[in-house]
């Protein structure tokens, strides 16, 4: 084994525990739309991707990760480590309202490892979904008067998972599998805003853990069309599987008298076990490449989240589409004298329909996207960069509209394993 892999391998893993600490104290983040389903579908796309509109299905490089279609994995040519970090700046837009929020949190972490020439496997944990909103609205009920009402939510799914691929006469085929499990608290709080109002206040909290074995296909075929230029198609698909669920339901209700403060618990259902439903997912794509120059594809995903059902009951959820073209560019690779020509650029845009349905309105979004991959000096590891720029939603049925800024920040890192020493 060569003597840059223990280097590799404890750079990769200060880095996972820098981005871990991170995360867990710079979530700030406010979006109404994550109340809904499991909440806000996050992007678990290496940074590459990202950068040129997240074309994933029929991507696959030797040195980066494409967890997203484990068909992939069967190009992997050294021993990939990934992570990454992101981060988002949001306004927040309703009426003649606006304020704005963000957050920043590590993205994934994972290992690429080729076996032979033909195949390969791939292991680590990557975002699903996440929850994070605050809103308060104030209603006027009888007997009690003006009343604040606050929901509030947070939590996340996450999926830790191993995959692997076989490639044969241009075919790739693969599989990912592994755990989807995490945690989600919805709460209503409901205050008077007078004391002297001889009523209870109120807050029902209700907290879904979920966890299950969950399995992602996926195939790759890749023809020469010139001597030069390469195309690929790709596909994937998600058959729609159930997590296994527990819910606790929390009510508690409460009133000063006397200078004290007085708590009723209400509701106290814990551990009521039940299933979660989540739906047919699928995507396809084609790209054509120069692999030392220059990439350029287009890809659709879709999700049947007409399908849902949490413990039996639908949500506000609906079935949900994407479409995305992007490219890449690198001037020469092998320019050691000159380091922006080495630098690889990258472009996109995606345009969708997200999964949450509300007022009979469908909830869409769109985004350009720009990227780089910096070199490191006569090493294929890289520092991979993206930002993307859109906007989510409508003002229109007194509905919230987001622009968003996000930014994501990678690191890929490469070895050979198993490789004989030539000295001792």
């Amino acid at each position: 084994m060569c003597h840059n892999y223990t280097k590799h391998f404890l750079l990769f893993l200060s880095l996972f525990s820098g981005f871990s600490s991170f995360a867990q104290n710079s979530n700030k983040e406010n979006s109404p739309y994550s109340r809904f389903g499991l909440g806000e579908q996050r992007n678990g796309l290496n940074v590459v991707l990202r950068g040129m509109g997240s074309i994933s299905s029929a991507y696959s490089n030797a040195y980066n990760v494409n967890t997203d279609n484990p068909a992939s994995y069967a190009g992997l040519k050294l021993v990939t480590y990934e992570a990454a970090g992101e981060g988002d700046t949001r306004t927040i837009i309703t009426g003649n309202q606006s304020y704005g929020t963000g957050a920043a949190t590590l993205s994934y972490f994972d290992i690429g490892i080729p076996i032979g020439k033909h195949a390969g496997i791939a292991l680590g944990l990557k975002p699903n979904t996440r929850v994070y909103y605050a809103m308060q609205d104030t209603v006027l009920l009888d007997g009690i008067g003006p009343t604040n009402k606050v929901y509030s939510g947070d939590g996340s799914t996450n999926y830790a998972f191993i995959g692997g691929a076989y490639e044969f006469k241009g075919f790739s085929v693969g599989a990912n599998i592994g755990y989807l499990f995490g945690t989600i608290r919805n709460s209503t709080v409901l205050q008077k805003q007078y004391d002297t109002v001889n009523a209870y206040n109120s807050d029902f909290s209700k907290f879904t853990r979920v966890g299950g074995i969950y399995y992602k296909l996926g195939l790759q075929y890749s023809n020469a069309v010139t001597e030069k230029v390469t195309m690929r198609f790709g596909g994937t698909v998600t058959l729609s599987q159930d997590l296994n669920g527990t819910l606790d339901n929390y009510g508690v209700i409460w009133r000063s008298a006397s200078g004290s403060v007085i708590y009723d618990t209400a509701i106290n259902a814990t551990s009521v076990k039940g299933k979660v439903k989540l739906p047919l997912m699928y995507s396809f794509g084609i790209q054509f490449l120069n692999t030392d120059k220059w990439l350029v594809g287009a890809d659709f995903s879709a999700s049947q989240w007409s399908q849902y059902r949490n413990f039996g009951l639908t949500d506000s959820v609906d079935n949900s589409y994407r479409f995305g073209i992007g490219g890449e560019f690198t001037p020469n690779n092998t320019a050691f004298s000159n380091y922006l020509q080495r630098v690889t650029y990258r472009l996109g845009f995606y345009y969708g329909k997200d999964y949450v349905t509300l007022r009979s309105t469908d909830i869409n979004y769109y985004a350009a996207t720009v990227g780089a991959s910096l070199p490191f000096r006569r090493s294929p590891d890289r520092i991979h960069l993206a930002l993307e720029l859109g906007r989510r939603g409508t003002e229109a049925q007194g509905l919230i509209k987001e622009n968003f800024l996000k930014f994501s920040i990678g690191i890929s890192l490469n070895d050979k394993w198993f490789v004989k020493r030539r000295y001792d």
